[in-house]
């Protein structure tokens, strides 16, 4: 495990390091744990957002309307409350996938950038319940869960324990 110090300057690091064309690192390491923690700090200020605020007043990206309509004519059977790997991740629904999310290429920042995705929506961010997507992704599924009522428990939980 890094020490503070190492993950500070990893951090004053990142946002120079990340911005730079793919091609400058190879298989660095180092760049693999700031996508790692920048994907990880994405996931637990989303948690946060849901746990505490009534999700379906949530407004994700300028897009919500497109992306969410465009997600339910694509994706009409898929069950957004738990959710297998292979939704995702299988040859057939990549095939899906792909065109899907590049349809927002130059209107979503980042459209690709790899982040977390809780399989299960009632529940948090853990090894057995996360699964890495691409930011498109993580916005359709998780705007679908907050219109559709999905993200309810998580807020009422919280709420609860409050």
């Amino acid at each position: 495990m890094a020490s503070d110090k190492g993950l500070a300057s990893l951090g004053l690091e990142g946002a120079h390091a990340l911005s730079l064309p793919a091609d400058a690192y190879g298989n660095d390491p180092r760049l693999e744990v700031m996508w790692a923690m920048k994907a990880y700090n994405h996931a637990e200020v989303y948690f946060n957002l849901i746990s505490s605020v009534d999700p379906k007043f949530l407004k994700l990206t300028k897009l919500d309307d497109d992306i969410y309509s465009s997600f339910r004519e694509t994706f009409r059977e898929l069950d957004i409350k738990l959710l297998q790997p292979d939704d995702l991740k299988s040859d057939e629904a990549k095939e899906v996938w792909r065109p899907f999310c590049n349809q927002f290429e130059g209107l979503i920042e980042d459209f690709n950038y790899g982040t977390l995705l809780r399989l299960d929506c009632e529940r948090d961010y853990t090894e057995d319940n996360t699964i890495f997507a691409t930011r498109t992704q993580f916005f359709a599924v998780e705007i679908a869960r907050n219109r559709e009522g999905c993200n309810d428990a998580v807020f009422t939980s919280k709420c609860a324990n409050s």
